[in-house]
């Protein structure tokens, strides 16, 4: 069990690492109208969302692999999966570099409509994030994928899935204890957390991107070429 803990720490990682998130939900958080309630349905739709692709693909994944060769540990679903986030990522990295629009962005009214959202709007907007970003999906799937070719049986594949949604939304869940556990010297330590975040958004995705888009296509190309 623990090996397959280690393989999904890239795609936690990753998945936790995403500026943009983090940013939206530090925003709803410093909201004056129940922040701490919006930033909470904010991460609990991004849940119920990773939970839905976990239900379905998980099943597609377990069928799959159970078909595919996976002689020496290799097995094509994965490698392919690395192979397209690797390339994603550094499509992303060259984009930023560029200053060219991330498509993973969602459109800027959702930032200037933040302030007055409700906390409904907040969890439709946390539902929706991980539906329109081509990454997020990619590090899910390949999470997924990686559970289902461990062949960890239904009980154990589900529990590592929750880890994974767990961790990789650690960086979400880290402010909302903050701010209930300390909530007024969070305020003001939250409120620097987003400006730094918003702006250096663009340096931190670009490393982020070029470092995991180098390591996931270097894994894809040698489960490939193996």
């Amino acid at each position: 069990m623990n090996s397959i803990f280690i393989s999904l720490l890239p795609y936690i990682i990753g998945s936790a690492a995403v500026p943009l998130q983090i940013i939206i939900e530090l925003l709803l958080l410093k909201s004056p109208d129940r922040g701490l309630l919006k930033a909470i349905n904010y991460v609990a739709g991004m849940t119920v969302t990773r939970l839905l692709q976990g239900l379905v693909f998980g099943l597609v994944f377990a069928e799959s692999v159970a078909l595919a060769d996976s002689s020496e540990g290799k097995n094509p679903i994965i490698s392919t999966l690395l192979l397209v986030l690797g390339i994603l990522l550094l499509v992303a990295a060259y984009k930023k570099w560029q200053k060219q629009t991330d498509p993973d962005d969602p459109p800027p009214k959702w930032l200037t409509m933040l302030d007055s959202a409700t906390p409904s709007t907040a969890f439709k907007i946390g539902f929706t994030l991980p539906l329109i970003g081509v990454k997020l999906w990619v590090f899910t799937l390949s999470a997924l994928a990686t559970i289902a070719a461990a062949q960890l049986g239904q009980p154990s594949s589900t529990i590592a899935f929750l880890y994974f949604i767990l961790l990789a939304e650690a960086l979400l869940l880290l402010p909302i204890l903050f701010r209930i556990l300390l909530p007024t010297q969070s305020e003001i330590i939250l409120s620097n957390l987003s400006d730094w975040l918003t702006d250096n958004q663009r340096p931190i995705t670009i490393t982020v991107s070029l470092i995991f888009g180098l390591l996931f296509l270097q894994s894809g190309l040698r489960g490939l070429l193996a």
